[in-house]
């Protein structure tokens, strides 16, 4: 009766790593669309109140859309959303942009941003991202 527990154990062990191991594929892109993959903040987040900082993202595109705006949340005003034109746009796999972003809230936040692109002839918003924020 032990050994069957302890191989019925093991069993579900070996197979929650093997689960745990596999990828799931991501969805192609739709023709002309663009996925933000991340963020990079310098500092490791630690920005001072009132500097503006590059804030880098990469993402991946079918094509060459074209990229206006960025716009973002902070957690400490979740109503009121901030824009920042887009600028140095790479093209490539991934491709990269950066914004420049003046942290307006002191302490802690969550930034969450997504960027406003053209597709097809019409104003199109990807997924969005987020980070930590601490200003200080």
């Amino acid at each position: 009766m032990r050994s069957i527990l302890i191989t019925v154990l093991l069993s579900g062990v070996v197979l929650l790593i093997a689960s745990s191991c596999a990828t799931v594929p991501k969805e192609p892109l739709a023709s002309g669309e663009v996925r933000l993959l991340g963020m990079q903040v310098p500092g490791s987040g630690n920005l001072v109140l009132g500097l503006s900082y590059n804030i880098y993202f990469t993402f991946d595109a079918d094509g060459k859309p074209e990229m206006s705006r960025a716009c973002c949340y902070w957690s400490g005003d979740p109503d009121r959303q901030y824009c920042y034109k887009v600028k140095d746009v790479k093209y490539g796999s991934p491709g990269n942009f950066s914004v420049d972003l003046s942290p307006p809230y002191p302490d802690q936040q969550r930034l969450k941003c997504y960027v406003d692109y053209v597709r097809d002839g019409k104003r199109q918003r990807t997924n969005a991202v987020t980070s930590s924020i601490n200003g200080i």
